[in-house]
């Protein structure tokens, strides 16, 4: 549905989504029966306490963090733990709950861009992340339930930086990942089919 930042559709919209995340919220007692910690620990160091979901939502418009809409924008807000996403004709707005990276020397801000769209993507844990964890394994394939990255990934021009999905839905609006973005896995999916590769990111 396209939106508008200052409109009624774009309110109908925002509501809409949030009314998809309760009920995502609301799926994760029934998976994390089936998938227990073993996303949640590839995605956060031992010992690191996970406060409660935070998430702010706020309607943002474009304008202020980028000069042009060309190849559409992605506004990640790490303090409001949200996902902006605008297409390239500005017909279409899309707001996410997200989660976000545990610690600040975990945090990259600044401008990228998409360079790679993948379905099932391999997930691998970089030289710090096994420095760290040892214990962790030095690959899940993609599809496998315990894969940290979801069913998609948004790959950026940063080395081992992604916006992805999760199948440990209680990540989303906390504070829970090694550096990357993570969404719903029905909001990556969403957005993995709006998003085009070269689409401009920013994290602030």
């Amino acid at each position: 549905m396209s939106t508008d930042p200052d409109g009624g559709t774009g309110r109908r919209g925002f509501l809409a989504g949030l009314a998809a995340a309760g009920m995502a919220a609301g799926a994760a007692r029934a998976q994390d029966a089936r998938f227990g910690d073993a996303t949640t620990e590839y995605e956060r160091d031992a010992g690191q306490q996970v406060q409660r979901n935070i998430s702010s939502f706020r309607m943002l418009d474009w304008r202020g963090h980028f000069d042009d809409l060309h190849n559409g924008a992605i506004l990640c807000d790490i303090q409001s733990r949200a996902l902006h996403f605008w297409s390239a004709d500005g017909g279409t707005y899309r707001l996410y709950p997200t989660s976000v990276p545990l610690s600040e020397d975990l945090t990259r801000l600044g401008r990228t861009e998409v360079v790679q769209k993948v379905v099932n993507p391999v997930w691998r844990p970089t030289a710090s992340m096994l420095e760290r964890n040892p214990e962790w394994p030095h690959e899940i394939a993609g599809g496998d339930p315990g894969n940290p990255l979801g069913p998609l990934a948004l790959y950026l021009s940063w080395p081992a930086y992604r916006i992805h999905g999760t199948h440990d839905t209680r990540k989303i609006g906390r504070r829970s990942s090694n550096g990357c973005i993570g969404l719903y896995n029905q909001h990556i999916r969403e957005l993995f089919d709006l998003a085009l590769v070269g689409t401009q990111v920013l994290l602030i």
